[in-house]
């Protein structure tokens, strides 16, 4: 089970930081990633980050402003985001997966949080 915290309303330029708890279950060893889902579009890759070395990968419209990290002793996940555009405006969901590899598209993912909703206005 996921749930994720952090979201709100922002103005351009503007920061947040969401963080993604996981409880009954530890995602030591899983892949985790955030997508999101603007209104009338599809859910879209935003960060992904590895269990080992925790190499990250990024959506190239974020690359530079948005970080990923995670806290393995903690459960815990995280999406640093600075310069906030108000195309980022989404829910914002986390996810993982058991399987060792970077996955783009959210049918790799096996489990989910709720969302978080991120407004950003210009």
């Amino acid at each position: 089970h996921l749930v994720e915290s952090g979201g709100g309303l922002v103005q351009a330029g503007g920061s947040l930081r969401l963080s993604c708890a996981a409880t009954g279950r530890t995602f030591s060893r899983h892949f985790m990633a955030w997508f999101r889902q603007g209104e009338g579009k599809e859910r879209e890759f935003v960060a992904s980050i590895a269990w080992l070395h925790n190499g990250t990968y990024y959506l190239d419209s974020v690359k530079g402003r948005f970080t990923i990290s995670r806290d393995n002793a903690k459960n815990m996940l995280y999406l640093q985001m600075n310069g906030l555009k108000p195309d980022d405006t989404a829910v914002y969901y986390c996810a993982g997966t058991t399987a060792n590899m970077q996955n783009y598209y959210a049918s790799g993912y096996d489990y989910w949080g709720q969302g978080t909703q991120v407004t950003v206005s210009s």
